[in-house]
């Protein structure tokens, strides 16, 4: 049985300045719709559908376009494994970032999940991501 169902969703990151502009980019002109949305100025955070049963998150961050990373913030798998695979990448010598944990979005309505992040091999940062 495949542990991943697949994307749930990939994380842009924006200056809080520019955070309108982006959600107005997707909803606007891409006309994707907006799923969900949460937090307070200037740290506003959106899921946006992208078609399928995956979303884009955008991020307001401070750092968004000083990193090197570029605007990419991480990859979320969806799973119903999160602790499994955590100890997976943790016997693979892989460095774990956030341990497992129960969250609740604060959006409207509120979305529990279960997450944890870690590095893959290209240092790219991956969470897994559960919906209950």
């Amino acid at each position: 049985m495949a542990k991943i169902k697949g994307i749930h969703h990939v994380a842009l990151k924006v200056k809080p300045e520019n955070y309108e502009k982006a959600v107005k980019f997707y909803t606007d002109i891409l006309e994707m719709k907006m799923v969900r949305s949460w937090g307070e100025a200037p740290y506003f955070c959106c899921m946006i559908s992208t078609g399928d049963n995956s979303t884009m998150e955008i991020l307001a961050n401070d750092e968004a376009d000083s990193s090197h990373d570029g605007p990419l913030q991480h990859i979320a798998l969806e799973t119903d494994f999160v602790d499994e695979l955590t100890e997976k990448v943790r016997a693979a010598g892989y460095e774990i970032t956030v341990e497992p944990k129960d969250v609740s979005l604060p959006s409207e309505p509120p979305y529990p999940i279960r997450v944890a992040f870690c590095y893959g091999a290209g240092h790219e940062l991956i969470e897994f991501f559960k919906v209950y």
